[in-house]
This record gives structure tokens, C-alpha cells and sequence, in this order.
């Protein structure tokens, strides 16, 4: 299957991002008080329960130092910010550190951004972890279903962004994630198209623990895999559980990127039962022919069934609603 035809099926799959000037806010976020809002929690609360309607909130620049939590009752809500690299959201909470019981958080109590709402969607915000390298320090964690972000940037450095609920479905368009130690982790079915993945110091890119049950895990599309970590310094991914799935499509991988390019956890049988492979993959770190044998180079009737119709399934977005 041609690229050209995947980039068309995501035309017509995903509904387009519309511009500022044709948006209409619901809430308006500033920290000068300028808006309806100093903090984002305050619209989140403000926005009615299980809204079948659009709520629209605009985050004005700013460094916002919060806890999200955008909860399960909170539904159809979307987020505009005035500038992806002047408005961000962020916290420093992390695994190892102590709650007000003396109790440690854990890698999910570290999340600066928990997602629970369905049909959420985010545009033009960065949200961080600014911890540093502690340990598990989470930017964003994602258990809704039919969740969007265009143009977000996802800071951190060991596990940085948790798409964690097992019937989640994701998608990511033009979004910058960087991290360290599996930095893209969890159960979820996520699509990232067109992409900017980060490598900082050594690690692993991925860390899936997709279901047996569920067909599609985490697929790259169209991605520049990148960083400022040594050359050979990086794996693809790894089983965090055993069925664990991640495709490359038509990727740039850069020279982080080792030549086994994956790696099995120091688990054997992982290697019969996660799916890994690539397509296309191409720059200084593409290397089919040293790739660790239990991994797969798709041919193109098996990239027949990576469109957003088979990985979604029944979503589909289309003037703005989805269906």
C-alpha cells in the first residue's frame, strides 16, 4: 500500500483542526485575570456533567503550575491554546515522592494531566513534567476514549506520556513528545501521525502493554524519530506486557535508534507474543537487515490493514462531531 494512500484515509478519518478565528470559547483561561478563569481546573469544573455539546476552553499564554483532572463526567471538552510553546501546563510530581501521608505516589499519582472525560481534544498546549531525571514522572495519563491532541508538546523524561486505558483510543497529530525510559507507555490504542518523538540520554522509545484481545497498539505514522541522546543509545520498544504492539510506518529514525531496535525485557517468551515490526523506515538508524529476528518488516498487502478505519474501528470524526 502506498503512503499517499494511509495520508488520505487520515484526511477523511480525522476532522480538520479549525482556526482560531472561527472558534467560538465557551471559558477563557488567564492568569491576569483577564478571562472567566486564573486556573484551568476552574473551567474544567465550571463545564456541566456529561455535556452532549462541545465545550470549548481557551488557555491564554502562560505557565500554569496545576494538577488536572478533567473527570469522567466531563465529557466533549476541548482545549485551545493561544501558543503551543508559551502555554503550558506543568507539574513536578513523581513515583518516589511523598504524598501527605508519607506515602509514595506511585508512577500514575505523578501525573500532572489525568484524562478521564471522553471526547477530549487539545490543541497548541505544551504539558509537562518537570521533575527531571527522578524516575517515573508523568506528564499526561489517558484512560478516555476518542481523545485528540493536534500540536501539543509532551515533556518529561521517564514515562512521559501514559496512554493507560485498555479501550482508549488515541490520536496524536503533530504533537512533540520527548522522554527518556519508556516515554510512551500503557495499554491504549494510539495512532501518532506526523510526529516529533525526542530521545534524551538512553532508553526505550516505547514500553506497550496492549491486551491479547486488542488488535492495534501503538502506531507511528509519517514520524521523525530524533534527540539529542548518543548515537545507538535507544531501542524502539519494549514488552511492558506480553502482547505488547508497536508499528513504525514510514518513519525517519535517526542514528538513537540501535540496530536491533528492539528489545524483549529479559522476557523470552515475549518475543512469540508481542508484534513488533516497521515499514519503510528510513534515516541512519533504519536497519532491516540487523533487526532482532523475532521483529517484522510489514509487506505492503500487511499494510493494508493500517488505516484509521481498522485501527478506530467505529470512530470516525467528520464535521467536527464524531459518529
Amino acid at each position: 500500500m502506498k503512503i499517499k494512500y494511509i495520508v488520505s484515509i487520515l484526511a477523511f478519518v480525522v476532522v480538520p483542526f479549525i482556526t482560531k478565528a472561527q472558534v467560538k470559547y465557551d471559558f477563557v483561561v488567564a492568569k491576569d485575570g483577564t478571562g472567566n478563569f486564573k486556573t484551568v481546573q476552574e473551567a474544567i469544573n465550571a463545564v456541566p456533567d456529561f455535556r452532549k455539546n462541545q465545550t470549548i476552553i481557551f488557555v491564554k499564554n502562560g505557565v500554569y503550575k496545576e494538577k488536572l483532572i478533567l473527570a469522567t463526567s466531563k465529557t466533549n471538552v476541548k482545549f485551545i491554546g493561544e501558543d503551543a510553546m508559551k502555554t503550558i501546563i506543568t507539574n513536578d510530581d513523581f513515583a518516589q515522592k511523598k504524598n501527605r501521608f508519607g506515602e509514595e505516589m506511585g508512577t500514575t499519582g505523578s501525573s500532572t494531566f489525568f484524562v478521564f472525560g471522553d471526547d477530549f481534544s487539545a490543541e497548541n498546549i505544551t504539558f509537562e513534567n518537570s521533575a527531571g531525571p527522578v524516575g517515573q514522572a508523568v506528564a499526561v495519563r489517558i484512560d478516555g476514549d476518542r481523545v485528540t491532541f493536534n500540536k501539543c508538546r509532551f515533556l518529561g523524561n521517564q514515562d512521559t506520556l501514559y496512554p493507560h486505558g485498555e479501550k482508549s483510543r488515541q490520536y496524536y497529530k503533530d504533537c512533540y513528545i520527548e522522554g527518556t525510559v519508556d516515554f510512551i507507555f500503557g495499554w491504549s490504542t494510539a495512532v501518532f501521525d506526523n510526529c516529533t518523538v525526542f530521545c534524551k540520554n538512553n532508553g526505550y522509545i516505547t514500553a506497550a502493554s496492549t491486551l491479547d484481545t486488542v488488535r492495534y497498539g501503538f502506531v507511528f505514522i509519517n514520524c521523525k524519530i530524533t534527540g539529542d541522546a548518543p548515537a545507538n543509545s535507544f531501542y524502539l520498544g519494549r514488552p511492558w506486557r506480553p502482547f505488547a504492539k508497536t508499528v513504525f510506518i514510514n518513519c525517519y529514525l535517526d542514528k538513537q535508534i540501535k540496530p536491533e531496535g528492539w528489545h524483549n525485557w529479559d522476557k523470552k517468551d515475549a518475543e512469540s507474543t508481542s508484534f513488533y515490526a516497521e515499514y519503510k523506515s528510513r534515516g541512519p538508524g533504519a536497519n532491516d537487515k540487523a533487526r532482532v529476528n523475532w521483529s517484522h518488516q510489514l509487506s505492503d498487502e500487511e499494510m493494508k490493514t493500517f488505516t484509521l478505519e481498522n485501527i478506530f474501528r467505529d470512530w470516525i470524526v467528520k464535521d467536527g462531531k464524531h459518529k
